[in-house]
């Protein structure tokens, strides 16, 4: 139980306090974004903060661990598909874009189960892995900053800043979408002879 990990439980452990805010009663707006939307933001960033900083800190003090490479990865699914789960609760992104995320994770982790099983090999996130993490945490925090629904922006009911805005947070979603579905064909594609 190192510091790379202590912090990845760190992570797992704020996607409830995460979960819990919308519950709270608060009507306050900050700059015309819902308080309970910045706090929610607020966890997510840290808890991103951390996906980052225990990678780190595993590579450089040599650190890596078989229960790191598993325990990593699942508290990534878990931060972004509570955070995803929230912003369809709120109308503010359509449900098919956590439905293909969870289709991917469920593959991809079922996989990775097979690979140990059969080989004791331990699949580490490929280069599309870490694609599809880093777009998916940039669209959510962009998600939770802007107010309006996802891709509202190509309905012509947007002008300035707040087209621009969900314009931006429409694309990097989309990216993430593109880099979820990528990033599981290649591990498909790459482990092939697992499945034989």
């Amino acid at each position: 139980m190192n510091l790379a990990n202590k912090l990845t439980i760190v992570r797992i452990i704020l996607v409830p306090i995460m979960v819990c805010i919308p519950f709270i009663p608060l009507k306050t707006e900050i700059l015309g974004i819902p308080l309970t939307y910045i706090l929610i933001n607020i966890i997510f960033i840290i808890a991103s903060i951390t996906d980052k900083l225990d990678g780190y800190i595993a590579r450089s003090r040599n650190e890596i661990t078989t229960f790191g490479k598993f325990l990593d990865p699942l508290a990534d699914k878990i931060l972004v598909l509570s955070a995803m789960l929230l912003l369809v609760e709120m109308q503010k992104l359509p449900a098919w874009i956590p439905i293909i995320v969870l289709a991917r994770e469920f593959i991809v982790s079922g996989y990775r189960l097979i690979a140990v099983e059969k080989g004791g090999k331990v699949i580490a996130a490929s280069v599309w892995g870490k694609l599809k993490t880093v777009t998916q945490m940039i669209a959510i925090i962009l998600a939770y900053i802007d107010i309006q629904p996802f891709a509202e922006c190509f309905t012509g009911s947007l002008h300035g800043f707040a087209f621009g805005l969900n314009l931006v947070a429409t694309l990097f979603m989309i990216l993430a979408v593109i880099a979820t579905i990528f990033s599981g064909y290649d591990y498909l594609k790459n482990g092939k002879d697992l499945l034989k």
